[in-house]
């Protein structure tokens, strides 16, 4: 089926199927619309925020220097600024958590609008779009890649390019759940590489990274330094959703 004529066939079943919230079930107007009482426990990210993460502040006093948070300005990340839709809390998870392990595929062209809205300065310089990878083994099990599905999503409705095999996961790594910064990041240390053949479509270009969840950031610091490593004039980030700044030790929650 082309892409014409599955639009078509798409926009033929909205008009005869029920539509519910991607939250509840609950009935409502329009695929991928939340269910008013569903949108409302959802929280948006919004400014004030750190200029560089992306992370919320409470008001605009605590920004520093140049409008970033702490973490940014002692140890600047590799890319230069992350966005996210939304706060990644009890709301938000089981919609991020029902894309990543329990094959709700659809729910990326329901988040898809929110990144844009979030990420639409970020796209405006983004040369094209580069999904955080999987690693071989870990596509297998699930089948698919969330950020790549999130990324042709965005692409849809930015009509940005998306180059879905820019970066590899050079080697498993153990799942980063219940780890720290520290962790995470020596865990992630040299995991992600630039796949051959694609530095010369990347030197040169401003990229914009796609994932689901955002946490301590180690993830997507990786991924931006493998890319500058070979060239990227730029990185930047756009996530669904991404972790506050409440600190419990040395894990995020």
């Amino acid at each position: 089926m082309n892409l014409a004529v599955g639009r078509v066939w798409s926009a033929a079943l909205d008009l005869v199927l029920p539509h519910s919230c991607p939250s509840c079930e609950q009935l409502v107007a329009a695929r991928g619309l939340f269910c008013g009482p569903c949108f409302g426990r959802i929280t948006l990210i919004s400014r004030p925020l750190c200029e560089c993460c992306g992370a919320p502040f409470e008001s605009r006093d605590q920004a520093g220097r140049f409008g970033l948070c702490a973490d940014c300005t002692n140890d600047p990340p590799e890319f230069g600024r992350a966005r996210a839709a939304f706060l990644y809390d009890e709301h938000s998870r089981g919609l991020v958590l029902g894309l990543k392990h329990a094959d709700r595929t659809d729910l990326a062209r329901t988040l898809a609008p929110f990144m844009v809205r979030a990420g639409a300065e970020l796209l405006a310089d983004a040369a094209f779009l580069v999904p955080v990878p999987l690693h071989w083994g870990r596509l297998i099990g699930r089948r698919y890649n969330q950020a790549a599905l999130l990324a042709y999503e965005v692409r849809r409705l930015s009509a940005r390019p998306v180059l879905v095999d820019g970066l590899v996961r050079q080697r498993a790594t153990r799942s980063l759940g219940h780890m720290g910064h520290q962790e995470r990041a020596l865990e992630l240390e040299g995991a992600f590489g630039v796949k051959e053949g694609r530095a010369i479509e990347i030197t040169g270009r401003r990229v914009l990274l796609i994932d689901d969840v955002m946490t301590t950031g180690a993830t997507v610091r990786g991924c931006a330094k493998a890319l500058l490593a070979v060239g990227a004039a730029s990185v930047d980030v756009l996530a669904v959703a991404r972790v506050g700044r409440q600190k419990r030790g040395d894990q995020l929650f």
